[in-house]
């Protein structure tokens, strides 16, 4: 009959004696000639710290990810809400435009035609003879020409009494055709005449030359920026 052999006893105390040895002496600056456990241990926490330290990063990314979108979530429904409100209004916003560019076609009929200046500088020249003003400047300045309009200074020098000068600034503002007073200064004589010096300044709208010569202009100019 056979004998069953016994299982080789197992010293724990010497086995874990022998691995607290191989902790004992180790030159902190030399790891690679450490025993093979505190060697293990080693790498194993090293990559156990590098494995914690992107975890966090990813982390951190990721929050400022989801704090950017959160913004952009915020800033897009207030966008949402704003092109709503405009589709809700929008028959008003078609009817207030409309009334706007009457309003600017109406504007521009009273600016009158480069043909048809000479005939509102006379209408200045009437409205002060028709007061019993007498003109003793009346000249008309350099043109000046804007993305829409042309505007033309005239000097103006009148002398006669206080009420007429009224009348005549009233005359100008009720001309059919756009004309402003400026740089009114009044001073008065020793006959006991007043006189006045003023700005005329009447506007045109440019004709298609001048219009098409303003939109090269302004392409030019959009080129070189």
């Amino acid at each position: 009959m056979a004998t069953r052999k016994s299982a080789p006893k197992v010293d724990v105390g010497d086995a874990l004696r022998r691995f607290s040895e191989q902790f004992k002496g180790l030159n902190p600056n030399d790891p690679s000639v450490w025993p093979a456990v505190p060697r293990y241990l080693l790498s194993v926490a090293v990559t156990a710290l590098v494995l914690v330290a992107l975890w966090f990063a990813w982390l951190t990314n990721s929050n400022d990810e989801l704090e950017a979108e959160r913004a952009k979530e915020v800033t897009l429904r207030a966008d949402y809400q704003k092109k709503v409100a405009q589709a809700a209004n929008l028959d008003l916003l078609k009817k207030q435009r409309e009334q706007a560019q009457q309003y600017v076609t109406l504007l521009e009929k009273q600016l009158p035609s480069k043909a048809e200046m000479d005939a509102l500088l006379s209408d200045i020249n009437q409205a002060g003879l028709g007061r019993s003003l007498q003109f003793e400047l009346f000249r008309p300045g350099q043109v000046a020409v804007r993305d829409y309009y042309a505007e033309l200074p005239i000097a103006v020098r009148v002398s006669g009494k206080y009420h007429d000068m009224g009348a005549f600034v009233a005359d100008v503002a009720n001309l059919s055709r756009i004309v402003t007073l400026n740089n009114l200064s009044i001073t008065p004589q020793k006959d006991g005449a007043l006189t006045m010096d003023a700005t005329a300044r009447t506007y045109r709208y440019l004709d298609e030359e001048e219009q098409a010569t303003q939109r090269r202009t302004a392409a030019s100019g959009a080129k070189k920026k």
